[in-house]
């Protein structure tokens, strides 16, 4: 642990100047014509220290610490100064590994997470995995993992250590709000399989469809189950997406779309032009069938995007708890060595201009309870249910709330 954080330290000290160099020199043109190269005060201060660790440190001879070691550690202290856990430096074997994980299967608890005040919090997790089995919570914090405590490490070590080969045993230590001791939670990794979309009737008149997470194929999913739905008779329709930590953005929108006919989806807002764009959806739509989407806490980014857009154009009633609220845009930057950058650039906003950063979505109807299996124990999808033979009976959707996005 001393010499990782030795590195980064002798890193952030020396490599710095590296780095003001690369973006000085890339600075001439585009957005980053902006940046600012270090002052001369600033690298005397960074080549003195770098000076008493050579000649005072007691490991610093060691042949462990390269160069490159001092350049990443430079570059991962540089870009984590800014505060945003989700602005952060990979180096070319991190990249090449998440871009691996991204096409495909893992092994892992099946797990979304994020951070917030420094606290690494569970979003939610993935249906039928070891950390849904094991009964993880939107909203939980990660204090442990095996005997490491996570106090002050970024996404990435986290997802990291929770991540290994399929069949492994690890244990996470959660706090929960309302219970006073850390809570033990042994699973054992498994490869992680993502099916996103599952549905079926709960009555004569309604259909029902689970989406899990937003992936390339899940519009094409979700639409092959609404069709279906409807041809088995459904006069309405509820979409639950909660614990559905989000995916990728070009399936909101589509999945978006296959409700709205026409109008804005979604908005990014950010400090550069090419980072503010407006999203829009295709005049018709898939269904116009009356509509209930069930959210909550562990609903983030592009269940977010969805939920705001359904209700803000008035298409949709929206039923549950407050939403997470992860509404920013990243994006990778690469750079000459391989390694890269991932920025948030922007933040998303609603239809009517809400941004969802850190502030999440409000329902129109809150509801306390939990997802269940077992419908007849579900509090929030009984009450999706009563409001959607209200709309299906003709009751207008503005007439059960008067709330906006919040």
């Amino acid at each position: 642990m001393w010499k990782n954080s030795r590195k980064i330290l002798l890193g952030i000290l020396i490599g710095a100047a590296l780095v003001s160099g690369i973006v000085a020199a890339q600075a001439r043109d585009g957005d980053l014509d902006r940046v600012a190269p270090f002052d001369l005060d600033s690298l005397w201060l960074m080549k003195q220290a770098r000076a008493i660790i050579e000649a005072y440190q007691v490991d610093a001879a060691s042949d462990d610490v390269t160069e490159k070691d001092l350049l990443y550690g430079a570059m991962d202290g540089m870009v984590s100064a800014w505060g945003d856990p989700y602005t952060r430096f990979v180096d070319p074997e991190q990249l090449e590994q998440e871009q691996t994980d991204l096409r495909g299967k893992y092994g892992g608890l099946g797990i979304y997470i994020g951070q917030r005040d420094g606290a690494i919090l569970v979003i939610s997790p993935i249906e039928d995995t070891p950390a849904d089995r094991a009964g993880l919570k939107p909203q939980d914090q990660i204090v442990k993992i095996g005997d490491e405590m996570v106090i002050g490490w970024d996404l990435h070590e986290v997802v990291d250590s929770l991540r290994g080969d399929p069949g492994t045993p690890v244990t996470v230590w959660i706090r929960r709000e309302g219970e006073s001791d850390l809570l033990k939670k042994e699973m054992v990794r498994e490869e992680i399989k993502l099916e996103s979309v599952r549905f079926e009737m709960l009555s004569d008149d309604i259909g029902y469809v689970r989406l899990s997470q937003f992936k390339d194929t899940s519009p094409s999913d979700l639409g092959k189950a609404v069709i279906d739905l409807k041809n088995e008779g459904a006069r309405g329709l509820i979409l639950d997406l909660r614990n559905n930590g989000g995916g990728l953005l070009n399936a909101a929108v589509e999945i978006s779309d296959m409700f709205l006919n026409g109008g804005l989806v979604v908005g990014t807002k950010g400090r550069v032009e090419r980072a503010n764009e407006e999203l829009y959806a295709t005049d018709g739509v898939l269904t116009d069938l009356p509509l209930v989407v069930l959210v909550n806490e562990g609903s983030a980014s592009a269940s977010e995007i969805v939920a705001g857009a359904v209700r803000d154009r008035g298409r949709a009633v929206l039923v549950g708890k407050k939403t997470f609220g992860k509404g920013s845009v990243q994006t990778l930057f690469n750079l000459i060595d391989g390694s890269a950058i991932y920025v948030t650039i922007a933040r998303y906003h609603t239809p009517n201009g809400t941004v969802i950063d850190h502030i999440g979505i409000s329902p129109d109807i809150e509801v306390d309870g939990e997802w269940s299996r077992e419908h007849d124990k579900d509090d929030q999808l009984k009450k999706g249910v009563e409001t959607l033979e209200e709309l299906i009976g003709g009751a207008p959707i503005l007439s059960i709330s008067e709330d906006v996005v919040g």
